[in-house]
């Protein structure tokens, strides 16, 4: 197969992935009363292999939303209830004596899934962080000592409440880095609103599983093979370069963030039908995945400095092809 062949069958195969997707929007889109392209978040990270930090006040479905978009996958799903005196082993299982073989035996905590829902993630304590931090980043955890791999796909979708002050913990930088995009869940619009009021005294239809684990797998293939061009890569570059020169900003987006960008931007072109990146996917992702990687020096923070701030004056101040 030549060149041109294997790129109209590339093409071919994404878009007749992007109706699947689509159905996949239709299906959340169902149950949860809510803006799609907080959906599209979702489906982003899940082609991408990513992680996602939903913040939101109390009310506005985010359990809702997480638990219908894993029943469209053929996935196993578990929810992770986090308080203050939860353990690591609470989430990643402990070794318990087998009085039949005289052997210890592993009791697996609710890590091992596909697709855990971490229900306010920031009231965990340091410790109990850092052993999801190790599942989120290498998809294994450590008991005792040993080694487990976690199931593939795997996929953390945690929440957590921005307005909530007293026993809670601020997540880590280097946690917040391991999130691919994080995603703010606003209030629903007037029109949203009355639909809810309609239809929650009505019990929903299933949602049905959309996807195959076979099916993922040959959409990340895909993913993988999108096409990036280097008037996009150094887009990226001077994107995130803008962030760490800010002068209201400590700390800018890493080199980690540009890939995050880049492999969000894949996944898109691929929900798009597209086996290329384009402009436009980089301008769509840059706030969700670098907004959380930007710290703001406490004194702009007074001022009113914020990170959603920094990267719109990125996104507009950044041209995607310097001049000749």
């Amino acid at each position: 197969m030549n060149t041109s062949d294997e790129h109209t069958a590339t093409s071919e195969s994404a878009a007749s992935i992007a109706e699947v997707l689509d159905r996949v929007k239709t299906e959340v889109g169902r149950v949860f009363i809510g803006p799609p392209s907080v959906v599209e978040g979702l489906l982003v990270a899940l082609l991408a292999n990513g992680h996602v930090l939903l913040e939101g006040v109390p009310g506005v479905a985010k359990t809702t939303l997480v638990r219908a978009f894993s029943q469209t996958i053929a996935a196993e799903f578990k929810r992770i209830q986090f308080t203050p005196d939860l353990l690591p082993s609470d989430i990643t299982g402990v070794y318990i004596p087998n009085l039949q073989s005289n052997e210890f035996v592993i009791r697996k905590g609710p890590i091992f899934a596909n697709v855990i829902l971490g229900d306010e993630i920031n009231r965990a304590p340091a410790k109990t962080q850092s052993a999801l931090l190790e599942a989120m980043q290498e998809h294994q955890v450590t008991i005792e000592g040993v080694t487990h791999r976690l199931p593939e796909p795997f996929m953390v979708l945690a929440t957590q409440n921005p307005i909530e002050q007293e026993g809670v913990y601020d997540l880590p930088e280097a946690q917040l880095d391991r999130f691919l995009i994080k995603l703010f869940i606003e209030y629903p619009s007037i029109e949203q609103e009355f639909r809810v009021l309609q239809t929650h005294h009505r019990a929903s239809a299933p949602v049905p599983t959309v996807l195959s684990q076979a099916d993922l797998a040959r959409m990340r293939r895909l993913v993988e093979n999108v096409h990036v061009s280097d008037e996009i890569g150094h887009y990226v570059v001077r994107l995130v370069r803008f962030t760490r020169e800010h002068p209201q900003v400590s700390l800018g987006a890493s080199p980690r963030a540009a890939l995050a960008l880049v492999k969000a931007a894949k996944a898109r072109a691929v929900i798009y039908g597209r086996d290329y990146v384009l402009p436009d996917d980089i301008k769509a992702l840059g706030g969700d995945v670098l907004v959380h990687r930007i710290l703001i020096q406490p004194e702009a923070q007074l001022s009113g400095a914020t990170g959603n701030e920094v990267v719109r004056q990125a996104l507009s101040r950044v041209r995607y092809s310097e001049p000749q």
